[in-house]
């Protein structure tokens, strides 16, 4: 009991400390990836770059941001569109490796594995990722990346197993749940619908974090994504059941270049979920995309009051305060 109090009062204290430095308290969508995933994603050998956890930290400290989740991008070896020798060792290779480099800073970190869930092996990593102690905290799932069609009753039975094993395992999802753009799949009301009605339902006891208020970012110009957003949004409004345990992440939703109309629609979905709903997060450290401190800076620059940023600066999702 007393360890309890003492662990619940240096939180209290960490979060008035980021409050009053004006940063979140939690970086809730950061990526990392291994020399072997940068040479995945490159156009031409060493065009993407590794990024190791030790960059992130150093990104966090800038942003005065204390803690953070680093998702595993070993999804990127199950895209359809590669064929990959090995395909499921270097999975595991991925996960094990983005596991070790959260280890290396126990108090600031922690490490989602991922897996394209319509993979034969995904189950099996499913489990093995939840047996481990660097792993068990959640799953990354990257449906545009993977090319899952929530309304393709193949994809929908794959996924409906993955959920049921994440719950049954207490592992949090994070799901990108943007189809394929460049595949120019169907995405909007009616995906969102399928997501709430058959998959929610299989995950009540874990946190499921849509990623980019369920869009990809960066900005809030998607209008198919907004349109499923508004019926998450809605149903969070109306007290669903169903999403008693949904969350949102707004990583790269509020770019530098944001729209007021743009702005002005993102923070009605903001207020539509609720504030205690929305984390903060950053996206991956990559290319053009905004870095935490000048994420967090374009963030507040929507209009929301200063109390709703105070608050979303302040929530730190349930997968960090259970580890």
């Amino acid at each position: 009991m007393k360890r309890h109090l003492l662990v619940l009062s240096i939180s209290l204290l960490a979060a008035r400390l980021a409050m009053a430095q004006g940063a979140p308290l939690a970086d809730h969508h950061q990526h990392v990836f291994s020399p072997a995933a940068a040479e995945l994603a490159s156009s031409s050998p060493g065009a993407f770059k590794p990024l190791p956890a030790s960059d992130v930290v150093a990104l966090l400290d800038a942003a005065r941001i204390q803690r953070g989740v680093l998702l595993s991008a070993a999804y990127m070896y199950g895209r359809p569109s590669r064929r990959v020798d090995d395909e499921y060792a270097k999975v595991r290779a991925e996960n094990d490796w983005t596991g070790a480099q959260a280890a290396q800073f126990p108090s600031r970190l922690i490490a989602f594995c991922s897996v394209n869930p319509l993979k034969d092996y995904a189950l099996r990593e499913l489990a093995r990722c939840a047996a481990d102690p660097q792993l068990r905290h959640g799953l990354k799932l990257h449906f545009g990346n993977s090319d899952v069609q929530v309304d393709n009753p193949e994809h929908l039975a794959r996924l409906r197993e993955v959920f049921r094993a994440a719950n049954a395992n207490r592992m949090a999802i994070a799901v990108h749940m943007r189809a394929s753009i460049s595949n120019k799949r169907p995405y909007g009301a009616g995906q969102a619908k399928l997501f709430l009605d058959e998959l929610l339902p299989l995950a009540p006891d874990i946190p499921v974090q849509v990623a980019h208020m369920a869009g990809s970012g960066p900005g809030y110009d998607d209008p198919p994504a907004d349109a499923a957003m508004s019926v998450l949004a809605e149903a969070a409004e109306r007290r669903d059941p169903r999403t008693q345990q949904l969350w949102f992440d707004v990583a790269s939703s509020a770019d530098a270049n944001i729209s007021p109309e743009h702005a002005a629609l993102l923070v009605r979905r903001i207020r539509q979920v609720g504030v205690d709903r929305i984390l903060y997060g950053t996206d991956a450290a990559v290319g053009d995309n905004l870095r935490p401190a000048a994420a967090w800076a374009a963030f507040t620059r929507l209009p929301l009051t200063p109390a709703e940023l105070e608050r979303i600066a302040a929530n730190v999702a349930p997968y960090f305060r259970e580890h």
